[in-house]
């Protein structure tokens, strides 16, 4: 380590720390086949600071790092930032309470990309969704035709049998929550205010066939904090944690809200309704932010299930193994599945050691129990993956999973694709990158959704 990476925050070092050139590379070497019937993109988000600085892994502007895979080849590889006032003007203040409340177009935009209704969408949750072109060049921020007058997550769902975007926005000020419905087509048709206890920091939610769960967790925001420029989120002990289920298409007043044991999460794998009860499993931290912004407890895969009848939510831990960025098949969200996929969390590894690191995907049957996971190697450490079907496929896990991998003996990275049936360690193909910083969400968005 030099000695300006020990002058910098632990976020802003080994491969955190940010790139600045905005490449196109056309000439990329592949290792193996990469099947032919994958014609899209796989994208993903992350925080990049345009200045090389930020006080926070949450506060960097949104750069997205895509692969074009057609006919078996991978055209291109592109980082591009998006283009929000942030990049515009670099000095910009990040923390700004009034523009947080007035100015629905001052977003990081660094969180997660969705393809949805022929728009590729960057997101982050406190602002409105930015669209980008094909080529990753930003178009600019979306208010659906003048619906949308709040913030927007960063963590829609769509529906597989209607193709609708589920999705909410969550403020410091009232309404705390809105609950947003978006059609197939792209027009937003519902906009739902919800009651909730207070200004929490809700980062995702779930959705089933028939509903939509709120998760009103103690995240709280803390106005001081903000206006003293700093992260203005804490864990409170005072404020109940709670479940809101609602029919998908109903209203505030619909709302059954069910107790729970205090906790946080970011990310839920998947809900899905089981006669009079609704399952959710997610990936569980008992807190966050008790003992500042970089409190981050290990996250572990839970199951809550749901009795609508007694009124009662039991939590069951699924495994011990720590483990985030829980996902599913796209033809999965909202009903039941067998097979989820997270990422190991070797967070404090890459950090401390990243030559010795052992990043892996793991793979969950939850019909029988068992646990399987790809070992990507040593010094190497995947990001989360993406599921996506192989052509014809039979089974729920007959696909893909695709990811970038950060290899710390090169110090570069590839874009890999495994077989999610087999979890062989061996890709079935790569596609070899420059350094990809450790990021946040990512799709694969296919030519048919977005070109």
């Amino acid at each position: 380590m030099t000695a300006i990476e020990e002058e910098l925050p632990q976020h802003l070092t080994g491969n955190w720390a940010p790139v600045q050139d905005e490449r196109t590379i056309t000439d990329l070497v592949v290792t193996g086949t990469i099947p032919p019937e994958l014609d899209g993109r796989y994208l993903r988000n992350g925080a990049n600071p345009i200045t090389g600085q930020s006080d926070h892994p949450f506060l960097g502007d949104g750069m997205i790092h895509g692969v074009r895979l057609r006919d078996g080849d991978a055209e291109w590889y592109r980082n591009r930032y998006v283009q929000t006032p942030f990049v515009a003007d670099p000095d910009r203040e990040v923390i700004d309470m009034a523009a947080s409340l007035t100015d629905m177009a001052s977003s990081k935009a660094n969180t997660s990309i969705f393809g949805h209704a022929g728009k590729i969408l960057a997101l982050e949750e406190g602002h409105f969704p930015y669209v980008l072109d094909g080529n990753l060049d930003t178009v600019g921020p979306t208010d659906y035709d003048g619906r949308l007058t709040g913030p927007f997550t960063a963590h829609p769902k769509i529906c597989p049998d209607t193709g609708e975007m589920l999705a909410f926005g969550y403020s410091m000020m009232e309404p705390y929550l809105t609950y947003l419905r978006v059609s197939a087509d792209g027009t937003l048709e519902q906009v739902e205010n919800i009651t909730v206890g207070g200004p929490t920091m809700m980062h995702d939610f779930n959705v089933t066939r028939n509903h939509a769960i709120f998760m009103d967790l103690p995240a709280v925001f803390d106005l001081e904090l903000a206006m003293k420029g700093e992260m203005p989120i804490r864990w409170s002990d005072d404020y109940a944690a709670r479940l809101g289920v609602m029919p998908r298409t109903g209203n505030d007043s619909q709302v059954t809200w069910y107790d729970i044991d205090p906790c946080y999460v970011f990310h839920p794998m998947n809900a899905y309704e089981d006669g009079a009860k609704i399952v959710i499993d997610v990936a569980r931290l008992s807190h966050i932010w008790r003992d500042g912004p970089m409190d981050f407890p290990e996250p572990a895969l839970h199951r809550w299930t749901i009795d609508t009848d007694s009124g009662k939510v039991t939590d069951d831990q699924i495994d011990d193994t720590p483990a985030e960025f829980p996902r599913v098949a796209d033809a999965n969200v909202g009903i039941k599945h067998r097979y989820g996929y997270m990422m190991a969390n070797a967070a404090a590894k890459a950090f401390e050691e990243p030559l010795t690191a052992n990043g892996s995907i793991l793979k969950y049957d939850l019909e029988s129990g068992a646990q399987s996971n790809i070992d990507v190697g040593k010094g190497r450490l995947p990001g989360e993956s993406s599921f996506v079907p192989r052509a014809d496929a039979v089974n729920e896990d007959d696909g893909y999973l695709m990811t970038y991998v950060f290899d710390a003996n090169t110090e570069s990275s590839e874009f890999a694709i495994y077989d999610a049936a087999t979890m062989d360690n061996e890709p079935v193909a790569t596609v070899a990158l420059p350094r990809v910083p450790f990021g946040f969400h990512g799709n694969w968005v296919p030519a048919a959704v977005a070109d």
